[in-house]
């Protein structure tokens, strides 16, 4: 079984059709077909439903498709160590959640570039549930995530706390503070991203009697970015973290609306997989970033 047909299932799985994958990979679709059908016949199930309007994964279909990522991302990984002739590396993978990833770590890595100028550090956000997938399958070797959620095979090392604030266009028609009922009567933005800040959101509002599901969420976005656009544009309020708005606050592009009696932080983790013997690189940045934590952060 060849690596490139997991790679050719799994783009065809996520756009949802051949002739697109096709046209995008330079190849007929009679032979992207063909490739697909020898991944089906090797593990013996039907992945992908056929029709005029595009494809449509099986059950089966699905569950491949939860390992190929993982499949594909090693793999890459494994022929980048092969290419430099030896496991041993200057080069640290790191994951972080997007407010983390865009708006903290990158004037954290600049201070540990500082001291180590060899290491060559490479930054991807991701949602924290892959982060965690992939510092267990050894893709990444360290994570920073929100809240310790207790996997035995990972090692949580808390590195700072981000604050939560809810953000409105400057010029919004609100007043400056709230009471946490009147929140109820508000569009609000919310971020795909961030399922644990939904969660300790609803598990505060539970203490109160209400619900997440109770808020008016006018539409779900993919990135802070977006949402600050939107906030901007006056469609309604966002949970951002403050580190993430901060120089929209200073402009006096947005303003912050307080809640009577309601704080909202969340713990930032740093994360590695336990019990493993880590590269002298990888083992130095973590020792570092424990040393300069959230100090460092931009």
């Amino acid at each position: 079984m060849h690596i490139e047909y997991f790679d050719y299932f799994y783009q065809v799985a996520k756009m949802r059709s051949i002739s697109k994958v096709a046209k995008q990979i330079h190849i007929s679709q009679s032979a992207l077909s063909q490739q697909i059908q020898k991944l089906e016949d090797s593990l013996g199930f039907t992945l992908l439903e056929r029709s005029n309007k595009g494809v449509e994964l099986t059950d089966m279909g699905e569950v491949v498709l939860k390992y190929s990522e993982n499949i594909i991302n090693t793999y890459n990984k494994m022929m980048a160590e092969l290419e430099k002739g030896s496991t041993e590396s200057n080069q640290v993978h790191i994951e972080a959640c997007s407010s983390v990833s865009n708006y903290a770590i990158p004037c954290s890595l600049y201070k540990i570039k500082e001291k180590y100028p060899a290491h060559k550090y490479e930054l991807i956000t991701n949602i924290s549930e892959k982060i965690k997938g992939n510092i267990l399958n050894d893709i990444s070797s360290v994570g920073f995530v929100y809240e310790n959620t207790n996997e035995q095979e990972l090692f949580y090392h808390k590195v700072g706390t981000n604050k939560f604030v809810l953000i409105a266009s400057y010029y919004y028609d609100i007043p400056k503070t709230i009471s946490l009922n009147q929140l109820f009567d508000y569009p609000l933005i919310a971020l795909s991203a961030q399922d644990e800040l939904r969660e300790k959101l609803d598990s505060m509002l539970r203490k109160h009697q209400r619900y997440y599901d109770q808020l008016k969420i006018l539409f779900v976005l993919d990135s802070i970015e977006a949402v600050k656009s939107s906030i901007s544009r006056e469609h309604g309020l966002a949970f951002l973290p403050y580190i993430s708005v901060k120089e929209e606050l200073y402009n006096k592009q947005f303003k912050i609306i307080n809640i009577e009696d309601f704080e909202l932080d969340m713990s930032v983790f740093m994360i590695c997989k336990k019990n493993t013997s880590q590269p002298k690189v990888v083992d130095e940045f973590i020792q570092m970033f424990k040393q300069i934590g959230e100090k460092s952060f931009c």
